[in-house]
């Protein structure tokens, strides 16, 4: 390193850090905008909210390192711009990529900071955070109704293809773990009806398979439909169910607010059925994994959109800036739309405003020689 690399690197994560902090001012407002009412309305107490703002933070993180990179890059080069100093760096001789090689070096470390932060940050900020919510919502129900209603979700249906079992709750209590007024449904290869159980209760056995209690096992001619067989029973546990309740409620979740593991698990279920209500969690996935590489996109397009043209005040192109994430942001969108359509394929689709931006950015330093 050299003495302009340590003064670039220096100008430039000063104003990086000052973005950094009051991108998670803004965020910590955010969650106070969009929760706090509702975590006051659960019973939390100071404490409690605290602790909630400090765990959702981190799944931000993602999203705001991208955005502090391209301001603060464009922010350092206007300014240097602005005042002669990139000038008389290319005059000497000094080549344009070596004069920037300090933002490479360091927009790869970000991008595996990225990839840290979309396997392990965020996934657990996502999970742990729901998980306090809904904790706090069990606490406040808790009060006024019965165990069986505390974090019920009603109408809770569900396809194991690959088994060729489907599953029906009239309500599933998450503070329970129990299904009430449950109803399984056996099929042949050409789904039809052999067997269903039906019961008051069901819960998954921590030895393994599904305890129903208080319930009915019937059996079915699949040539007539005709009903062949009734048994009752009080307790029964069959070991060969083997359906995680944890999957059947994340499928009516949006793709948005589910963690990388999450999402592996719901295109996994949805590649054997029904692909295509699975493939907005697909793109969804396949984004987090095409982030990695936005640090470097993100500082391949700052780098001559901030060189090419008039001199300016830096605060316009920070105002670029956003212009150029409101782009993006219409370009991930279409994308998504396209991809949902069955028009172009999801990894394409995740794929496409990365590409898109990448392409300006070879254009734009095509365009500095």
């Amino acid at each position: 390193m050299n003495l302009f690399d340590r003064y670039l690197l220096r100008e430039w994560l000063t104003i990086l850090g000052l973005v950094l902090v009051a991108a998670c001012g803004m965020l910590f407002v955010q969650v106070c905008i969009d929760d706090f009412r509702n975590l006051r309305e659960a019973g939390a107490r100071g404490l409690d909210f605290w602790r909630y703002a400090i765990v959702t933070m981190p799944g931000f993180l993602a999203v705001v390192l991208p955005v502090a990179l391209l301001l603060s890059v464009q922010w350092v080069l206007t300014k240097m711009r602005a005042s002669n100093e990139l000038t008389a760096m290319r005059a000497s001789g000094v080549g344009l990529m070596r004069i920037t090689a300090p933002l490479w070096v360091v927009g790869v470390l970000c991008c595996g900071v990225a990839s840290w932060l979309n396997s392990t940050v965020v996934p657990w900020s996502v999970q742990a955070s729901r998980a306090q919510k809904e904790a706090l919502e069990f606490r406040k129900e808790a009060k006024t109704q019965p165990p069986d209603q505390i974090g019920a979700v009603y109408s809770v249906a569900f396809e194991n293809s690959r088994a060729r079992r489907m599953w029906f709750f009239n309500r599933y209590s998450e503070f329970t773990q129990r299904g009430y007024g449950v109803s399984v449904s056996e099929m042949d290869p050409m789904r039809r009806e052999t067997a269903r159980w039906v019961a008051s209760e069901a819960w998954q056995d921590k030895a393994g398979g599904w305890i129903f209690h208080n319930g009915r096992e019937l059996t079915f001619d699949p040539d007539t439909g005709e009903n062949i067989g009734s048994r009752p029973f009080t307790r029964e546990r069959v070991a060969r169910f083997d359906e995680d309740p944890q999957l059947m409620l994340l499928i009516d979740r949006r793709p948005i607010d589910l963690s990388f593991f999450e999402l592996r698990r719901l295109m996994d279920y949805f590649a054997v059925g029904n692909r295509v209500k699975g493939i907005p969690y697909e793109v969804r996935y396949d984004s987090l994994i095409a982030d990695i590489l936005g640090p470097l996109i993100v500082i391949a397009m700052a780098i001559p959109f901030s060189i090419v043209g008039v001199r300016v005040n830096p605060a316009v192109g920070v105002s670029k800036s956003i212009g150029l994430f409101f782009i993006y942001f219409v370009m991930e969108s279409f994308a998504q739309l396209m991809a949902t359509k069955q028009w172009i394929d999801p990894g394409f689709a995740a794929w496409l405003p990365n590409l898109s931006m990448g392409a300006v950015a070879v254009w734009l330093f095509a365009s500095l020689r």
